[in-house]
């Protein structure tokens, strides 16, 4: 198996971590478009949310809480928060992940959400 470049373990994170609790870190999202963004990664490594246990979803609310206090210093008008579950839905790291995106309303793509280019006329499944 191919080592994780979300298991800090392995030092293979090319990213800087702005906050960390029990559970959880918050890192820098390794993209230059979408400015004031991060990813909400759990220590423990697996692949989706749906494994996460009690004690990893109230960790999650508070650095969830902290990620936002975090990024409001750049005065957003709005954030983004997701999952991509499977390689059908985009993930692309089998490591679950959480995007959290600060909005703003300069954004030439201001306004529309992760359903945007979900709901064009062309994504539509043929029976």
């Amino acid at each position: 198996m191919k080592k994780c470049v979300f298991c800090l373990e392995n030092k293979l994170l090319k990213t800087k971590i702005y906050l960390q609790n029990e559970f959880f870190y918050l890192c820098r999202a390794r993209d230059d478009i979408l400015q004031h963004s991060g990813l909400i990664i759990p220590l423990r490594h697996i692949e989706n949310p749906f494994e996460f246990v009690e004690k990893e979803w109230q960790a999650l609310q508070q650095i969830l809480q902290q990620a936002k206090k975090y990024f409001d210093k750049f005065n957003p008008q709005g954030y983004n928060i997701g999952w991509n579950v499977g390689k059908v839905a985009g993930q692309t790291v089998g490591h679950v992940h959480l995007h959290i995106i600060a909005r703003f309303e300069n954004e030439p793509y201001s306004g529309r959400g992760f359903k945007y280019h979900l709901r064009n006329e062309e994504n539509k499944r043929k029976k």
